[in-house]
């Protein structure tokens, strides 16, 4: 198709580099697409066009998407596949043709990247920035297998974030999965860890209370949206990212919501962290 264009409907866009971890994300795209009933946009970004490319060396291209997208064709002849051919910078080039996607798709770690690095600069770029859903698949196969199966999904029971709610029922009801809500939360106190006594078991039981109560209000309309969707409401004392890293090693997809344009220092930890693939939903 023409250079840098996708049609302007619901699709699902994952890019490519022709490394390993963008072919996981890859598999998980096409398993995303086949169960939304949606066509695939497979995008590759260069550096140069082809044309510029071809002047410097002749005998030497850089890869298209046109061979994976044939074989994706061919592995699965009723999903709709396109593949796109961009040129710039990855970040700017991926957020342009993703911007009317119902979900970017990236491996967490590029062709660029090195050894140890957990998230690469496109992907973080990417998903900080994009004003639509993005998925970052680790370079490991998502968790299978598990009975029920579940969607995690982190939120602030005070503050919930409708975007962050819809997309994770949403997801859970499509594919039949148990939704696990989890709600973190620290005591009132910010000098309780120097306190040389233990917290009274009656006052820590208390505060718990008010936020089991915080999380059931906050997920009582969603739970009414969605009767079918089976809820898990978990709270727990602990930090946002230790408990959302905790709950990705038993989940296909952990749902994270992002504010401003920044992931931050716990979207930062959780994405470096994560068991399994991590959807950005941006509020």
């Amino acid at each position: 198709m023409p250079e840098g264009r996708i049609a302007m409907e619901r699709t699902i866009v994952v890019g490519i580099d022709g490394s390993a971890c963008s072919r996981v994300a890859v598999d998980w795209a096409v398993g995303e697409a086949r169960l939304r009933g949606l066509p695939l946009g497979v995008a590759h970004v260069s550096s140069l066009s082809a044309e510029e490319a071809l002047a410097i060396w002749p005998y030497c291209r850089e890869p298209a998407p046109d061979a994976l997208v044939k074989a994706l064709a061919e592995d699965h002849p009723a999903l709709r596949i396109e593949g796109v051919d961009l040129t710039g910078e990855a970040v700017p080039a991926l957020l342009s043709v993703g911007m009317w996607a119902d979900l970017m798709v990236l491996g967490m770690r590029g062709a660029g990247g090195f050894a140890g690095l957990a998230v690469g600069s496109v992907a973080h770029g990417v998903a900080a920035l994009g004003n639509r859903p993005v998925v970052l698949v680790p370079d490991r196969p998502a968790v299978g297998g598990r009975l029920p199966r579940t969607v995690a999904v982190g939120i602030d029971a005070r503050r919930p974030v409708a975007a962050t709610l819809r997309f994770a029922f949403d997801t859970a009801e499509r594919s039949e999965a148990l939704l696990h809500v989890v709600h973190a939360w620290r005591l009132p106190s910010p000098a309780e860890q120097w306190m040389p006594f233990a917290l009274p078991e009656e006052d820590r039981g208390a505060w718990e209370d008010q936020e089991v109560q915080q999380l059931s209000d906050a997920l009582r309309p969603w739970r009414e949206k969605y009767p079918h969707v089976r809820v898990l409401a978990d709270v727990r004392l602990k930090s946002p990212s230790s408990a959302l890293v905790q709950a990705s090693a038993c989940a296909e997809l952990l749902v994270v919501e992002r504010t401003g344009t920044s992931l931050g220092a716990t979207l930062h930890a959780v994405v470096d962290h994560t068991e399994c693939p991590v959807a950005v939903v941006p509020s």
